[in-house]
């Protein structure tokens, strides 16, 4: 597993909360951070499409150290 960090334009509401329930959400200076463990890179795409699905604005994916 790997943690990640996917940064969202915009500080999306708490009804986007349950789409990403595996991941912990945070809003920041106009920005979302969704951040959590990614068991594999189909995971990772998945929660990408989802993002996608939503009409949000992917900004970056940063895999934490």
């Amino acid at each position: 597993m790997t943690d990640y960090e996917l940064v969202l334009r915009g500080e999306i509401g708490d009804r986007f909360a349950m789409f990403f329930e595996d991941m912990r959400l945070e809003r920041v200076e106009g920005r979302t951070l969704l951040t959590g463990d990614v068991r594999d890179q189909a995971q990772l795409l998945g929660v990408i499409e989802r993002i996608q699905e939503l009409g949000l604005e992917l900004v970056s994916v940063n895999p934490k150290e």
